[in-house]
């Protein structure tokens, strides 16, 4: 797979945007740039956007027992705040990496003010970089994160170096759906642009690599459903997108058009959102401690 941005350009993305995501996104208290999910029990906006981390205490309760300290690796860890959410909640150590400087700042800032320096971190880096100083690791997640690695193998490969035998890995984000018409390729090319994405992968693909790296597949839980699509805030800045795409500033603004055109995909069934799980096979030696 070619990617089609290089590092500098989705490091500049999340420079260029964090500040908008975190003043304008409605989980940006909370230190969450992802999307919120209703799912069964869900009735306040706070738990909406804490969801795939919640699944993540649950999993590191139900299956992590032994570990009286689990250690936690966060790919694309934004500004810090699912790691902090996880952090005040379970006594883990963990260390999150971002490619954006503007990110990794206020990361330490909001570690620092919620006293959690002696335990979690963050680091700027790429992701797929072996040369990283991580942990050895009892689970890894990548939230809204994977899909803008330029190569999806090294991704793997990062999780089989650090995750010990028996550990997991949870990829929560857009999966695209089978379909061929003109619209849908249309749709999904401007959401890429948009959102500087290299790795759009369909699950089949995802598992198939995700085997070749050590990983068995435990679970996929399709969360589209649970998505609030086509709210009267999502329509106006679907018409806005649609005059900027006329415009020369357009370029700058490509957070826009592509988040109307991911919500047209959503709604579509052109591309879903998933939480999928995967644990590294037991049979494979255990990784160094970093």
């Amino acid at each position: 797979m070619t990617a089609h941005f290089d590092r500098a350009q989705v490091q500049r993305y999340y420079d260029r945007h964090t500040a908008t995501f975190l003043r304008y996104g409605q989980g940006g208290g909370a230190g969450a740039i992802h999307r919120a999910v209703w799912g069964p029990g869900i009735e306040t906006r706070e738990a909406a956007f804490h969801y795939v981390e919640d699944y993540l205490i649950d999993q590191l309760g139900g299956t992590l027992q032994g570990a009286a300290e689990p250690s936690v690796v966060d790919l694309g860890c934004g500004v810090g705040g699912s790691l902090c959410y996880l952090a005040e909640r379970l006594p883990i150590r963990g260390v999150g990496v971002t490619l954006s400087p503007v990110q990794a700042g206020l990361a330490a800032e909001r570690i620092r003010a919620a006293g959690l320096e002696e335990r979690i971190r963050c680091m700027e880096g790429d992701y797929t970089d072996p040369g990283l100083d991580l942990p050895a690791a009892d689970l890894v997640y990548a939230i809204e994160s994977f899909v803008h690695g330029p190569d999806p193998a090294a991704f793997f490969a990062q999780c089989a170096r650090i995750l010990r035998p028996g550990g997991l890995l949870v990829i929560c984000d857009d999966v695209p759906r089978p379909t061929g018409t003109p619209s849908a390729r249309r749709a999904v090319d401007r959401f890429r642009r948009g959102w500087r994405i290299n790795s759009l992968l369909d699950r089949d693909a995802l598992r198939t690599l995700a085997g070749n790296a050590g990983f068995e597949h435990g679970a996929t839980r399709d969360l589209t459903p649970f998505l609030e699509l086509g709210r009267p805030r999502d329509r106006a800045l679907g018409l806005l997108a649609a005059i900027l795409g006329w415009l020369p500033v357009h370029a700058r603004l490509g957070h826009l058009t592509g988040g109307s055109a991911l919500q047209t995909c959503l709604r579509r069934g052109w591309i879903g959102y998933d939480l999928a799980l995967f644990r590294r096979r037991t049979g494979d030696p255990a990784p160094s401690d970093a």
